[in-house]
């Protein structure tokens, strides 16, 4: 399912020439808070037999408090999908970030 959402809306950065990966740096500030307090959801509804993940359907490759490496992607890749979709609707309508932002204040 990464891999799909990957192939779903990464190719608008370079169709589009959304400039979001090449503005990682500000991508990462935007993600990395929420996805951080998910993850502690995460260990701790793990550690508290809440939910797991089946094992036999992961890579194997598990990184702190016994979360899968694509419960990590997963928080990374789709807000990435979700800034690089918002970016390419108004790269496209750019009427609706005037409308959002007002004008000449977009970027």
């Amino acid at each position: 399912m990464l891999a799909f959402t990957v192939c779903g809306s990464f190719w608008l950065e370079f169709v589009l020439k959304t400039s979001v990966l090449r503005r990682w740096k500000r991508a990462l500030l935007s993600i990395l808070p929420i996805s951080t307090l998910f993850l502690i959801w995460d260990a701790y509804a793990i550690a508290q037999g809440h939910w797991f993940f089946n094992r036999d359907r992961m890579l194997g490759i598990y990184g702190p408090f016994d979360i899968p490496l694509e419960e990590f992607l997963f928080f990374i890749i789709v807000p990435m999908a979700a800034i690089l979709t918002i970016e390419g609707v108004t790269t496209v309508k750019p009427h609706l970030r005037e409308k959002e932002f007002g004008k000449g204040d977009s970027k």
